[in-house]
């Protein structure tokens, strides 16, 4: 795909965006770039169709955690880490708003249940949910298999 152009949309209000250029990001970079934000979106297959959650995340090593409650619809589909794991896909970027310009980073791969006690609670003192609930009390390890990147400049 290399550099190409694309449109930005317009804003009645601040004007027309300029066209930005697009450059893929390679695997090391994305995952960098992962690890600099907290909130991203998980998509996973509820009911044979797509479901997608806003969740906020931290980076151990290559894997992507997210903290979630055991009555998470997520959290019943969820395998634990002894089995394959279930197919999902995690999305989080950083791109401004006003002039578009920044980074999205899509990782896909399988997830698993964390299970190991002492991993759990290292996650726990690290990750905060940012929705309050009382039963934020599991959490999801996903490991990327595919790892795509893109990069807006101007």
């Amino acid at each position: 795909m290399g550099n190409r152009t694309v449109h930005g949309t317009a804003d009645h209000r601040r004007g027309a965006v300029a066209p930005r250029r697009t450059a893929r990001l390679g695997r090391t970079e994305a995952l960098r770039l992962l690890g600099t934000v907290s909130l991203g979106r998980i998509v996973f297959t509820q009911r044979a169709l797509p479901a997608v959650r806003p969740v906020n995340h931290l980076m151990d090593g290559e894997d992507v955690v997210v903290r979630l409650h055991d009555g998470a619809t997520l959290a019943s589909l969820v395998a634990p880490a002894d089995t394959a794991g279930v197919v999902v896909a995690y999305e989080a970027d950083a791109i401004d708003p006003e002039t578009h310009i920044g980074w999205s980073v899509v990782v896909t791969g399988y997830a698993h249940r964390v299970t190991d006690e002492g991993e759990l609670a290292r996650f726990t003192a690290r990750l905060r949910p940012w929705a309050e609930h009382p039963a934020v009390n599991a959490a999801l390890r996903i490991r990327p298999d595919l790892v795509t990147g893109l990069r807006l400049t101007g």
